[in-house]
């Protein structure tokens, strides 16, 4: 609504009459209208403006207080989160630090004073970021690293060293089973130190008494404070008088031709003192003696094997096999072929004992067989032998002649025996029983009672024609052979000689023997090899002295003891 005065009205002012503009102009653009000679009215909006604006104020008013808070909300995350946050950024400095303390632990640098040891990088790192995983996995793997070394250096004797890096990784570790183990250790031996005094007395009173070798000789008790205490003088120079000692002892037994006492002794030598200067002589003598010895010990052996062709089996004189061999072992007590030699008389006996009892004879066969007895008393066929001879003829009747169609052909005859009870033979059967058992078992000479052995000759002294047990126990030979290769292919030296001892016990005299002892001899020499290129010349000295004494012409042995004399 408008009013507007005509200003060409000549009436006075009076009261104007409204109009309405047109009501389509309040929504929306105005329109074009006509003239019309009226006054124009126009719309103002400004209600409508002050509206909006109060709107939007309020608006304004409840988002403000919102933002805030999310502003103080994120501040407080970010604070309670800084350390992981921390983390996450990028510190080319620490890391830098770690890379070297990381380098210093690869190359063993462990700790020091002078800030570039593991330790202290790893610790550089720590200090300025407690919560840093590398420096702390870092540190454990320092302390992990001295407690490895102070075990080396207690092995190796060297007491402080040992002390003070237990005592970091301690310190790193914070303790636990390994450092509380390795300090009793360390404990342990410092409380033997404190005795080192003592044992360099007992060991100067040993010499002075003559005791070099033994356990409690001063030879080992100046070892064991030499591995105490290395660098101690008073027992290096003591060792060194021990040596010379023995090598007095090892010159007067060569000297006289005893190899046997000498060998040992120059072994020794080397053993306490590879640069001894008496070594050279005593070993260029002892090569001479051994030359000499094998000599007179080879005639010996083959003039017994001349003798055991003839016949001169055994008897009065010296020009026996039995004199010749026994003539052999007394140059050499550990010559194989000597006591083969022996073995094959024990059997020659045997065989004249079962030709004895062929003829009735069990008298003449009763003292061959104590003669064979006395040289090989485990033979298994002595053993059959003895057992037949011990059997009863049955009651009226003689023992049986020998067939005729038997003559020559080495059988026995079988001797009629008294009808065993039913108890008899239910423990005859038993026993062989038992005895293929062990048999089966390789428990052919041990334990004793209950060996193959000895459960055979117990079946045997019941009835000493027992075909199983006379079968079982000549054939406890081949069972041992057996046994003996197993144990040589599996390396286990010990045993192979054990078997191959049941063996000469068992068949004294079987050719075979030889070949078997050439092998165990070249297996020690293997062994001997072995040690020798690790360092163990003690060990080396030991195998060498296994194999020449299975074969003392061993081209290998010979080369080797060669390398051994040698300085190292």
């Amino acid at each position: 609504m408008s009013s507007r005065r005509n200003p060409h009205d000549a009436r006075p002012p009076n009261r104007s009459e409204p109009t309405l503009g047109d009501l389509d102009q309040v929504e929306g653009k105005p329109r074009a209208s006509a003239a019309d000679g009226l006054p124009r009215v126009t719309v103002e909006r400004r209600r409508a403006r002050g509206i909006r604006t109060a709107a939007s104020r309020g608006r304004r008013g409840w988002l403000l207080p919102i933002l805030i808070l999310l502003v103080v909300a994120l501040g407080a995350a970010l604070w309670l989160s800084q350390n992981r946050l921390r983390g996450m950024l990028p510190r080319t400095d620490l890391n830098s630090v770690l890379a070297q303390a990381q380098q210093a632990l690869d190359a063993g640098h462990l700790d020091g004073e002078d800030g570039t040891s593991a330790r202290e990088l790893f610790q550089q790192v720590a200090a300025s970021e407690p919560d840093n995983d590398r420096a702390r996995d870092g540190l454990r793997q320092v302390g992990q690293a001295e407690l490895s070394q102070a075990d080396a250096a207690l092995q190796a004797g060297r007491l402080d060293e040992a002390t003070q890096r237990a005592t970091v990784a301690r310190e790193l570790l914070g303790g636990g089973r390994d450092v509380d183990r390795l300090d009793m250790l360390i404990r342990q031996a410092q409380a033997g130190q404190m005795h080192t005094g003592d044992l360099v007395d007992q060991a100067k009173q040993a010499l002075a008494q003559g005791k070099l070798d033994g356990a409690d000789g001063a030879g080992a008790l100046y070892q064991r404070v030499l591995r105490t205490d290395p660098d101690n003088a008073v027992a290096a120079h003591g060792l060194d008088q021990v040596a010379n000692a023995l090598a007095v002892q090892a010159h007067d037994a060569l000297e006289a031709g005893d190899l046997a006492k000498a060998d040992p002794l120059v072994l020794q030598i080397a053993a306490l003192r590879p640069n001894n200067g008496s070594l050279p002589a005593l070993r260029a003598l002892q090569a001479q003696r051994r030359q000499q010895q094998d000599g007179a010990v080879k005639d010996a052996i083959a003039q017994g094997r001349e003798a055991l062709r003839d016949g001169r089996i055994a008897g009065s004189g010296d020009d026996t096999a039995l004199a010749h061999f026994r003539a052999a072992l007394a140059l050499d007590p550990d010559s194989e072929e000597a006591k083969a030699g022996l073995g094959d008389v024990a059997q020659a006996l045997t065989v004249q004992a079962n030709a004895a009892m062929d003829d009735g004879d069990r008298a003449q066969a009763a003292k061959l067989l104590g003669q064979a007895n006395a040289l090989a008393p485990k033979s298994a066929d002595l053993a059959a032998a003895r057992a037949r001879l011990q059997s009863k003829p049955a009651a009226g009747k003689p023992p049986a002649a020998k067939p005729a169609d038997a003559a020559g052909t080495g059988e026995e005859a079988p001797v009629v025996a008294a009808a065993l009870s039913p108890q008899q033979s239910a423990a005859v059967a038993q026993l062989v029983h038992r005895a293929q058992q062990a048999t089966a078992s390789g428990n052919i000479m041990m334990p004793p009672g209950d060996s193959a052995y000895d459960l055979y000759r117990s079946a045997l002294a019941i009835d000493g024609n027992d075909v199983l047990a006379r079968q079982g126990l000549q054939a406890l030979p081949g069972r041992v052979e057996q046994l003996f290769k197993q144990a040589l292919a599996a390396g286990q030296l010990k045993q192979a000689g054990d078997m191959l001892a049941n063996l000469g016990e068992l068949a004294p005299g079987d050719p075979a023997q030889l070949g078997l002892s050439n092998q165990l001899a070249s297996a020690w020499v293997d062994r001997a090899q072995q040690q020798l290129d690790g360092g163990d010349r003690i060990g080396a000295g030991q195998s060498l002295a296994r194999a020449r004494k299975l074969a003392p012409n061993h081209p290998r042995v010979t080369e080797l003891a060669a390398r051994l004399q040698g300085n190292p």
